[in-house]
């Protein structure tokens, strides 16, 4: 039960409020998705074992730089809630807020779509008809199951704690199921075959094998932020940063043996060539068909689950965002249920539009997830950027000189890998996020007139010219055929 205070704020109950347990299982199953199930063949098909394991350790480094950074803010500043948007918000304006919350949204349902790819991708192992997913019988029954977990949540399933724990248990234990079968099925000789990629020149360089592997790794990693989503709720604000620190270690070594063990298993052409979901057809190899059956299983399981509490995560962003006047007010009507229902319809049309574009793009699960990634990271920069800024001005800190410089550290190290993976992400998919981001104009405008404010203020105007410089030019290399989707 939740109770609103006069600001038309969600407020918990005590006995709803959140412990440590709960936030760290919040964090680990929005993290463990569909992206853990595909990490051998989306790897292989970038890299080899050196480099993966160079950007394993690069990414290791900077992800628990940004899980420190969201710790940091949590304890530091209590009275934000709503996570990466109102970071970028208090230290950026209200337009890099807007445009963080943007981004988080269309990166939470751009992810919600790859995840219909891949389940009916996982349904074209024992059923061909549905193909790598993207077919018109996938596409069909994917938007038939879209709707009908729309219809579900308007009928006011928000609390779906048993969903939840059986999507849980079925993600976690055929991943340690296969960690430990793998591990026995391990041969040095596989994975010590050609470290650094040689036999493959297409791969590029070690750098390049590293640079191409990074959205992967970003991907299988949203989520990082969803106890700092879900602060208000906390029972010890201090559970917030804990519980982000250990969920993403947590999952740190699950991605890590599972990307690893699969290379000593098999060849990296032979990952590379696998269908999502590759760690199925791993573990068959190993085991035979019962294992690739498990795996599916499984993951069908949690894909379901996942589907249900995206949803419900994508519609909060935006209701929470109107809330705060961000967002047009439309946005903030819910009904009899307490369901944020044009937030949600928003959510599903935009679903549904993207599983049509995949359709006649012919886009794969994995194009989808680089979209995804690519998205995400404007919230994350920001986030880092103003853990930054808080150390750099030393706010907060007037009793901690020596927290301080730790924390502007660990700030400098998080922005610096938020930038690199920018750089890494290449520049398709900036221009294609670009595309995504400018639209978004539309609803800030109609949230600013709605207060009777102007548009942007200078430097803004800046940020957003260089955003329509960027869409611009993705519109028209789509149209000209130099970039697909």
């Amino acid at each position: 039960m939740t109770t609103r205070d006069e600001k038309g704020n969600c407020m918990s109950e005590p006995g709803q409020k959140l412990r440590l347990g709960a936030l760290v299982a919040l964090v680990v199953g929005s993290m463990i998705g569909g992206g853990i199930f595909s990490l051998p063949q989306n790897m292989a098909a970038r890299a080899d074992v050196g480099a993966v394991l160079i950007g394993w350790g690069i990414t290791a480094v900077g992800m628990l730089a940004l899980a420190f950074v969201f710790q940091t803010l949590a304890n530091r500043k209590p009275e934000l809630d709503s996570g990466v948007y109102a970071y970028a918000k208090a230290g950026f304006g209200e337009y890099m807020g807007f445009s963080s919350a943007w981004g988080y949204w269309i990166s939470a349902w751009l992810g919600n779509v790859g995840y219909f790819v891949l389940l009916f991708s996982t349904l074209g192992f024992y059923f061909p008809v549905f193909g790598e997913g993207n077919t018109p019988i996938a596409i069909a029954c994917a938007s038939l199951l879209l709707w009908a977990v729309h219809f579900l949540v308007l009928r006011g399933i928000k609390e779906a704690a048993f969903i939840n724990l059986v999507t849980t248990v079925a993600k976690v234990v055929p991943l340690v199921m296969f960690i430990v079968i793998a591990a026995v099925a391990f041969r040095a000789d596989i994975f010590t075959r050609d470290i650094w990629g040689l036999s493959n020149p297409k791969f590029g360089g070690v750098l390049d094998q590293v640079r191409n592997m990074m959205l992967v790794t970003v991907f299988v990693f949203i989520g990082i932020e969803g106890a700092s989503v879900y602060s208000a709720r906390a029972e010890r604000r201090s559970d917030v940063g804990k519980a982000t620190v250990i969920g993403f270690l947590g999952v740190l070594a699950l991605l890590v043996l599972v990307n690893v063990l699969s290379l000593g298993v098999m060849t990296q052409p032979e990952l590379a060539g696998l269908q999502n979901p590759s760690l199925a057809s791993v573990m068959e190899h190993i085991v035979g068909p019962w294992g690739g059956l498990l795996i599916s299983l499984g993951l069908a399981v949690s894909l379901l689950g996942a589907l249900l509490s995206w949803a419900l995560l994508c519609a909060e962003i935006l209701f929470a965002t109107a809330r705060d006047k961000t967002m047009p007010r439309f946005l903030t009507r819910e009904n009899a249920n307490h369901v944020p229902v044009n937030a949600l319809w928003m959510t599903n049309c935009m679903i549904q539009l993207f599983l049509l574009i995949t359709l006649f793009s012919a886009g794969t699960y994995t194009s989808l997830i680089y979209l995804a990634s690519s998205m995400i990271l404007v919230p994350y920069l920001w986030s880092a950027a103003y853990a930054f800024l808080l150390a750099l001005r030393g706010e907060t800190y007037e009793r901690h000189p020596g927290a301080r410089r730790k924390d502007l550290l660990v700030a400098g190290v998080a922005l610096v890998y938020a930038i690199w993976l920018l750089y890494a992400g290449g520049l398709k998919y900036l221009l294609l996020s670009a595309l995504l981001y400018a639209p978004g104009v539309i609803l800030f405008y109609r949230a600013k007139h709605e207060q009777g404010q102007p548009l942007f203020t200078g430097w803004e105007k800046l940020i957003f010219a260089a955003v329509l410089v960027g869409a611009g030019v993705a519109a028209y290399a789509l149209y000209a055929g130099w970039l697909t989707l």
